[in-house]
Order: structure tokens, then sequence, then C-alpha cells
């Protein structure tokens, strides 16, 4: 069994600033590439940020220059500081991770976080 788990999450002011954590635990050989997205009410879930294994990363242009992704492959944690956070930014935060649960397993499988809420007040 392998659990994602997000923290972090919160009411913030526009221009503020929040840190989202995810930890990964469970039967873990090895984590691939890990990443942020998030979901508006009435909108479609959409990529936040990833990160590879080789720390590698990718952000979608609305929050490039204001939002970070970060990890610590000794915690098996993805990490998300976000800067000048805009009313735009509102929406459940998901981390997500491809991981391969034991040498034995032919590849790696993408779980997915509870999610973690994000409000940010005008």
């Amino acid at each position: 069994q392998v659990q994602l788990v997000e923290s972090g999450g919160g009411l913030v002011q526009a221009g503020g600033s929040l840190r989202l954590s995810c930890a990964a635990s469970g039967s873990i050989f090895s984590i691939n590439a890990m990443g942020w997205y998030r979901q508006a009410p009435g909108k479609q879930r959409e990529l936040v940020a990833t990160i590879a294994s080789g720390a590698n990363t990718n952000y979608a242009y609305s929050v490039k220059g204001r939002f970070t992704i970060s990890r610590d492959n000794a915690k098996n944690t993805v990490y998300l500081q976000m800067n000048s956070l805009k009313t735009e930014d509102k929406a459940v935060y998901y981390c997500n991770a491809d991981i391969k649960p034991s040498l034995a397993s032919v590849g790696y499988y993408r779980y997915w976080g509870q999610g973690t809420q994000v409000t940010v007040s005008s």
C-alpha cells in the first residue's frame, strides 16, 4: 500500500505565501516524477508543477516565477512553495508521484494524495 498525504493548505491573503508538503509512505522501492495539480470549483484539474527524479522541473505558465517545486528524496516528500498568491490560485491542490512499489514491480504507478484546500482572499 502506498499513501500520499498533503499538508500546508489554508487561508492566506493575496500576495501572501504558503508551503505545501506531500509525503509518500508505504511500499516504495523508488519514486520517479512527482508533481502538483490543482482543481478550482467548476474547472478541470490542471498541472501546476512537476519535478523529475533528476530534479528537472516544469511549471504551468500561470505560476512560473511565483511557485517553486522541490523534493527531498530521503523523505519521499515533494514541496510546493507558493509566493505572491493571487485569488485565482484558490483551488484544491493534489500531489502525485510515480512510484515503483517493489523491485519485482513491472513499472511505475501513479498515486494521488487526497488534496489540500488553498484559499486566497482579496
